[in-house]
């Protein structure tokens, strides 16, 4: 993480304040310490504490302004509870739903207990933050809500059955929001990325792969026409353009970051 002010471009989050949900690790870590690079004071939604209060730490210790909330998102009560505790203190400008799961299978396999986690939460855990938040960001006169989708949510993906699901119901939310809230100057967009390389891509070649790791990471990462798999610094960066003033004529849209992988395969 570079020092906190060093930043002398455009895409400032100063003043605002940024709830990022999953940000321990991957994508929602590297959100989190792109927006406090860019400014903005960080409040981080995670059930893993270890991993919450290092991406805190390190906020801190570049000087930024951060804290964490332990909650698990697919409970409506706690993050009605946790939303309530910080709205009370200070505006809330900007969610980032991101926190989510994974799943491998055809809808065959798909268990129905897999099916209802997967639902859980990438669906009910975005609802439950937006529920909790939009009202406040109503009352508070306007703010950013983003989405982190897939592009499993709009192209066909082998094996990806609950998964991409889960994220096409995400980009349906997405312009949902953006239409229903345009006049209390609310925007709201989402993301999809391709393959990025995230410690759960790691773990998954582990456990599937063992000893051919690097050969189905090279497979992987030629998935996309780029030649090379997205790293979670992109998105964030991505992301930071889209939840500052610089993007305030943007709304209702669903972004492919794919290395080509809609359009150029």
């Amino acid at each position: 993480m570079t020092n906190l002010g060093s930043s002398t471009t455009d895409f400032r989050l100063d003043g605002k304040v940024a709830v990022v949900t999953g940000a321990g690790s991957g994508i929602g870590r590297a959100i989190a310490l792109k927006f406090a690079t860019y400014g903005a004071s960080v409040r981080i939604l995670e059930m893993n504490q270890r991993d919450a209060e290092a991406t805190c730490q390190e906020i801190i210790a570049a000087g930024g302004n951060a804290s964490f909330h332990i909650v698990d998102v697919t409970r409506q009560d706690e993050v009605k509870s946790r939303f309530q505790e910080m709205c009370s203190k200070e505006r809330i400008h900007i969610l980032v739903n991101n926190a989510g799961v994974s799943h491998i299978g055809t809808v065959e396999s798909t268990t129905e207990a897999d099916f209802e986690r997967i639902l859980r939460v990438n669906v009910k855990g975005y609802y439950n933050c937006i529920h909790a938040s939009i009202g406040h960001m109503k009352a508070s006169g306007g703010g950013v809500i983003l989405n982190i989708a897939s592009i499993a949510g709009s192209s066909g993906l082998s094996d990806r059955f609950a998964y991409s699901i889960s994220k096409g119901a995400v980009i349906a939310m997405t312009y949902s929001v953006a239409k229903d809230y345009l006049s209390h100057n609310i925007r709201c967009n989402c993301i999809s990325p391709a393959r990025v390389h995230t410690p759960f891509v790691d773990n998954y070649l582990l456990s599937n792969y063992p000893g051919r790791e690097k050969e189905m990471f090279d497979k992987l990462s030629h998935a996309q026409p780029i030649g090379r798999m997205g790293a979670p610094g992109e998105v964030a960066t991505f992301a930071l353009f889209l939840c500052s003033e610089d993007a305030s004529f943007i709304t209702g849209v669903d972004y492919p970051l794919d290395g080509g992988f809609v359009n150029l395969r």
